[in-house]
């Protein structure tokens, strides 16, 4: 049956997971983005309203992420009709959460359940990299991981490039994310445009022990090689406020290890259990609160499912 409306969720995602810098990614569980379309005669995409993002993101069609995509979905199917787009933020921006791959995504999963689902989940991946590619390039560590759950490897931009990893069970995550926002472009262009041959072979070994630990459900292990970025995180740990900080406050309180999610300025850290987790996040907000900073702060568990049409009632 034929439906005029149709909306969808798409979940935050922590890319980079420290040393895999554009190609590991995780989705996580409990907060994202929803996005509602609907079509209309007029052929234009028109955003109609975007919640929670304090008139921050622009309404042209052209400028958002989520409108952008949206218009490479219609144009693959040959859609004549326009669309209606309503957002709601449920991340903040430029937070390192993957805001506007969620935005992508949940367009795009929206209008796929509008049309009548022609294309699997992983057919959709080049049409949410539309979207994203306005704010980082076509990168997929944050696309993959909030379309399709889990925490994926990235090799490239098509779906044959995505290959999914292991999530040991006793994986917990405790995140916090300072009112400081770092835009992708700005963290990107303070990265180093050239490392030496043994720079280069540490964090590929970093790489390949963070993968092999994954496989083997070995936190600590994993642990050892997120923290193990002698590149991307040295360069931008001067964007991320009381970095050394957050990292000695959740190692005290039992984290594994604490690396930036994304960007920046998030920081993750790695836990072994729920309780851990909820006592390492407050100690980080702690910091921040200390130095009179607002702070959000939360621990979850990796999302597996990845982005979902919501039944409207």
């Amino acid at each position: 049956m034929a439906i005029s409306r149709a909306e969808a969720f798409a979940p935050a995602t922590v890319a980079n997971l420290g040393v895999g810098f554009d190609i590991l990614g995780l989705a996580l569980e409990g907060f994202g983005d929803r996005a509602v379309v609907e079509f209309q005669d007029d052929p234009e995409l028109v955003i109609t309203d975007i919640q929670g993002d304090g008139g921050q993101l622009p309404r042209e069609p052209e400028r958002n992420v989520a409108s952008v995509s949206a218009r490479a979905f219609l144009n693959r199917i040959g859609e004549k009709r326009g669309l209606r787009i309503k957002l709601v933020k449920g991340l903040p921006l430029s937070s390192g959460l993957g805001s506007s791959a969620a935005s992508s995504v949940a367009a795009v999963v929206a209008l796929n359940k509008l049309v009548g689902e022609p294309f699997t989940r992983e057919e959709l991946l080049p049409f949410s990299l539309e979207g994203e590619a306005l704010v980082s390039g076509y990168h997929a560590d944050n696309v993959a991981p909030c379309l399709l759950g889990g925490i994926v490897l990235v090799a490239g931009i098509t779906v044959e490039a995505i290959r999914p990893l292991p999530v040991p069970e006793n994986l917990h995550l405790a995140l916090v994310t300072p009112d400081f926002p770092v835009p992708t472009n700005e963290a990107r262009a303070i990265l180093p445009s050239n490392v030496s041959l043994k720079t280069l072979i540490h964090q590929t070994g970093r790489v390949a022990q963070l993968v092999d630990a994954l496989h083997r459900g070995d936190l600590e292990a994993l642990g050892g090689a997120m923290e193990g970025d002698t590149v991307v995180e040295p360069a931008r740990a001067c964007l991320v406020p009381f970095l050394a900080e957050v990292r000695a406050a959740a190692k005290r309180a039992g984290a594994i290890a604490v690396f930036i999610g994304g960007a920046g300025p998030t920081l993750c850290a790695l836990c072994d259990n729920r309780q851990t987790a909820q006592h390492v996040a407050a100690e980080m907000k702690q910091v921040y609160c200390e130095a009179e900073m607002d702070s959000i702060a939360r621990h979850t568990l990796v999302n597996h499912v990845g982005a979902e049409a919501i039944e409207l009632e």
